[in-house]
């Protein structure tokens, strides 16, 4: 995935994609949206301390990753008789 917009827009490098959240419309990609949350001492962490991590963002922002032409790429869906297939409108590959 590439991210098209926001604080973290990057079109040219292909990130990492932890989770997917489809009935909420959210993704959570590597290194992108990163919050500081502060922790109490615990078990666990007994120090504590400041960590950042990921965010998820609105999947409107993110764009698929064509590896044949190198870019980010819009996708089509055919029918085939199988079912349906995500085929690259830049290069005309099937996305699997």
């Amino acid at each position: 995935m590439v991210v098209i917009a926001g604080d973290d827009k990057d079109r040219t490098q292909p990130r990492k994609v932890l989770s997917v959240s489809p009935t909420k419309g959210r993704v959570l990609i590597e290194g992108v949206n990163l919050v500081t949350k502060h922790l109490k001492p615990n078990a666990q962490n007994p120090q504590g301390g400041i960590v950042k991590e990921e965010a998820p963002i609105n999947i409107s922002n993110v764009m698929l990753w064509d590896a044949k032409s190198k870019a980010p790429a819009r996708i089509k869906r055919e029918r085939t008789d199988s079912g349906f297939v995500r085929i690259s409108k830049k290069s005309g590959e099937a996305i699997k």
